[in-house]
């Protein structure tokens, strides 16, 4: 195992949540010499790095010495949440002589991935006096699959989930007094009498490994998207020079629901930290739009590989494979924001780091989803292109992406930050 990858497993795995995600980004970057603010406290457009953390998100810029209002802002943007089953409000289920987990589908998880997995919880809980804290349980839960001998169709006609009465995962047996809430709780010091609000999701406890004849491939959970930030992170920790433009990085949350909200792409915190950051600089209300004019985002998300069981799903001449590079992302209907101007930008970062790359186009049959790019262009107007590593199993509880890949993409975006003109 690289050290990248061994690197990258070991953010996974201190990332269950999209709130120890954000967490573990800020610890690196503070003892890679980044500064915390608080967005209620002046801004600092200083030179050095600072960052912000709201809820499950994280800001961050670089502001080099020379910046003023003549720079440019060079923006990576991810996400840090990932498809799961998170806890309902009251989620303590009695069924049968079985105390299950009442749980919500979030965003659109692969449900069947989740069957027969030793899972634990994790996220935040706020105590009665508004406290925050970060709680993570050892395995305690299962999602039981139903025997075959109970449902002898499964065969001829697949498994078929409903995701009400489905996916709730059991986690104790005749003990009514076993309550979920009050077991994660523990884990903070606290009982379940001491939590006012929740937002707790359920993980894959397997821990990530490389796999594969040639060790060619990384199979994890949440690889979508924690792969895309984890490398935009290693590429700011190891960032070998620097332009007069500020250096953005943008991990957003709740890209899998929408990101309509306040941490998420859609909501208001990109554009807070640009605008704040240039006000520092002293820039006016033109001088800030005419900055925005001059920069650029990279949108990194994870992005389909071809499938060999299923090649027919994809475009007949595009079939991106794990380590044959990053994957730069297209769609006519605008799905992902990349144009001409973002194809050409894409193609001299993939020259300057000196590797090979990828495309991604749907077949005409089959519509792709989307990501942030799209939103974030909408809401600012920067120039903006759809890129990721290329994954097989996108969306399931265990994802798998190539080795190579993934420093790859962590120097094309050393590149974008550094090495070519926007």
């Amino acid at each position: 195992m690289t050290d990248f990858i061994a690197d990258l497993a070991d953010f996974i795995t201190a990332s269950p949540s999209s709130f120890h995600a954000a967490t573990e980004l800020g610890r690196r970057l503070s003892e890679a010499g980044y500064t915390r603010n608080e967005e209620s406290a002046p801004w600092d457009a200083s030179p050095g790095g600072h960052y912000i953390i709201r809820d499950g998100a994280l800001m961050a810029w670089l502001v080099p010495d020379g910046a003023d209002t003549s720079s440019a802002f060079r923006i990576v943007g991810t996400h840090t949440d990932s498809p799961s089953l998170k806890l309902k409000p009251k989620p303590a289920i009695a069924r049968a002589g079985w105390q299950s987990v009442g749980v919500e589908v979030y965003g659109g998880p692969l449900l069947n991935s989740w069957l027969d997995r030793d899972l634990a919880f994790a996220g935040r809980i706020v105590d009665k006096d508004g406290v925050v804290h970060l709680v993570r349980t050892g395995p305690i839960a299962r999602v039981p699959q139903l025997a075959i001998h109970l449902d002898r169709k499964i065969g001829a006609e697949g498994l078929k989930l409903d995701p009400q009465q489905h996916t709730a995962p059991i986690y104790a047996v005749g003990d009514e007094n076993a309550d979920i809430l009050d077991i994660i709780a523990r884990t903070a010091g606290l009982t379940a009498a001491d939590v006012t609000g929740h937002d707790i999701y359920a993980i894959d406890t397997q821990a990530p490994a490389v796999i594969g004849a040639n060790e060619d491939f990384f199979a994890a959970g949440r690889l979508d998207n924690l792969s895309s930030t984890h490398a935009t992170l290693w590429a700011l920790e190891n960032l070998a020079e620097h332009t007069r433009d500020i250096l953005v990085f943008a991990a957003f949350d709740h890209e899998e629901v929408g990101s309509s909200t306040r941490s998420g792409a859609a909501g208001p915190i990109l554009a807070d930290v640009l605008t704040r950051t240039a006000g520092a600089l002293g820039a006016s209300a033109d001088d800030t739009a005419a900055m925005f004019a001059r920069s650029a985002l990279l949108s990194v998300d994870a992005a389909h590989a071809v499938h060999p069981n299923y090649a027919e799903r994809h475009d007949p001449e595009t079939h991106p494979l794990l380590n044959a590079g990053p994957v730069l992302k297209v769609n006519s209907q605008q799905r992902y924001a990349t144009d001409a101007v973002g194809i050409s930008l894409w193609n001299r970062a993939v020259a300057a780091a000196g590797i090979e790359a990828q495309v991604f186009v749907s077949n005409n049959a089959m519509p792709c989803g989307s990501t942030i790019g799209p939103i974030s262009a909408t809401r600012l107007g920067l120039t903006t292109v759809d890129v990721g590593a290329p994954l097989l199993s996108m969306h399931s509880a265990r994802e798998l992406a190539g080795t190579k890949d993934l420093p790859a993409l962590a120097a094309v975006i050393a590149a974008f930050y550094t090495a070519i003109d926007l």
